[in-house]
């Protein structure tokens, strides 16, 4: 193996654990802003790290161009779809996870 393919296998490897963080989070956390917090985040990174390697493993060509514009496009729309989704859960009333007050400090005041 090459450093390059050495270095591409690192990368879809990070984007896959990035990923699978990510699947973990979405499963894990408590309300909805949490986890869309945990799926926009590590779903654009993970995505990203993923073409940017198989962007360099195909070399200068059509196919790169084609790679790095879908890179551009999820860094541009998964955000701001995130923000669209937090938004309109807002609006309808949607309100975020607090964590709950214990019985000693209750007690205490």
């Amino acid at each position: 193996m090459t450093v390059l393919q050495i270095v591409c296998t690192g990368m879809l490897a990070f984007g896959a654990i990035i990923m699978l963080a990510s699947a973990a989070g979405v499963i894990r956390f408590p309300d909805f802003y949490s986890r869309l917090h945990a799926g926009g985040k590590g779903d654009t990174l993970g995505q990203g790290a993923v073409l940017l390697a198989l962007a360099i493993l195909s070399g200068f060509s059509l196919v790169t161009l084609k790679i790095v514009l879908i890179i551009f496009f999820i860094f541009i729309f998964n955000p701001t779809a995130t923000h669209a989704l937090a938004r309109g859960a807002w609006l309808r009333g949607v309100e975020p996870w607090t964590k709950p007050e214990s019985e000693d400090e209750e007690a205490d005041e």
